[in-house]
């Protein structure tokens, strides 16, 4: 027993220490812990070959394994050079921003949404402002009110808005300035329905105050177009045109390049005649008078 002692520690030391060592730190790359004790030499020389077999097929398993993983594991993708993100549209207003009541606050995060989407901050005037618009209102920023005017033939809303705003005087200047009045004529003939409807009536707000009403008088298709809408627009379009009308030659016509009295008057009748509202008959009365007064006026009523 004594002689074989020294050969059989030999195997164990080689079979548990030594192989063991190799198999976990030299030929496993992903091994970092510490490398473990030999086992103790008391064990039995029967246990030790069980354990050392054992041992030696589960790390000959695992160095397989890892080598195998480390020789071919699957490159990872080259790193791209770092590229701006490209530039996206802002995000949509959250839920709680879907209407404003503050009108303030309305106007200034409408006019920053309409330098990105225009319709969108249409949309949010629509809700916000249109149900209930009140009269006193604070100034529409002028750039928010020039998008509106330019969108007037292609929005559905923006005829809705504009007539909403000009509900407040202060707002019947901001859009006359913002050249509202020129627009309202140029596209009326274009538009049908409701929005032609509630065009004329915004223009006819304008004309409300003095600068609006020397904007109409000055447009040389002011009254061609509004004796073409009388004609083809419903009871409260007549209406706005024969208001609109009854401002242009109400005042100092002078050397105004405008249609002769006499037809007007016919195109007046001919709409009175046909579907208009209780007020818009009382503004054609007045209006033929005024009409006839220009057509004669050395004429004096003799009755």
């Amino acid at each position: 027993m004594k002689s074989h002692q020294p050969k059989q520690l030999k195997t164990q030391l080689f079979s548990c220490g030594f192989f063991r060592h190799c198999g976990q730190t030299v030929l496993s790359p992903t091994a970092t812990g510490p490398t473990p004790p030999p086992l103790p030499q008391t064990q039995t020389h029967t246990s030790t070959t069980c354990e050392s077999s054992t041992s030696s097929s589960s790390n000959s398993a695992t160095t397989s394994q890892s080598f195998t993983q480390w020789r071919f594991s699957i490159p990872t993708p080259t790193s791209t050079p770092n590229t701006p993100p490209p530039h996206l549209p802002p995000p949509p207003l959250p839920p709680f921003l879907s209407t404003i009541p503050n009108l303030q606050e309305l106007f200034h995060v409408s006019e920053l949404q309409s330098t990105t989407d225009l319709n969108a901050a249409l949309n949010l005037l629509e809700r916000s402002l249109v149900p209930n618009p009140p009269q006193d209102q604070p100034p529409c920023p002028p750039n928010l009110m020039r998008a509106l005017i330019r969108n007037l033939r292609q929005s559905k809303p923006a005829t809705k808005i504009l007539f909403a705003l000009c509900l407040s005087e202060a707002n019947r200047r901001v859009a006359v300035e913002a050249g509202a009045v020129g627009a309202v004529v140029e596209s009326a003939p274009e538009l049908d329905g409701a929005p032609a409807e509630r065009a004329l009536a915004a223009l006819e707000l304008m004309c409300t105050v003095p600068e609006g009403a020397e904007e109409v008088r000055a447009h040389a298709l002011a009254v061609p177009v509004m004796v073409t809408v009388m004609g083809k627009t419903g009871a409260r379009g007549k209406e706005y045109a024969i208001g609109v009308l009854a401002v242009i030659y109400g005042g100092d016509v002078g050397d105004m390049q405008t249609a002769p009295p006499e037809e007007v008057a016919r195109a007046v009748e001919l709409a009175l005649q046909g579907e208009c509202s209780a007020r818009g008959k009382r503004k054609g009365a007045q209006l033929l008078k005024t009409l006839q007064h220009l057509s004669h006026p050395h004429s004096q009523d003799t009755s």
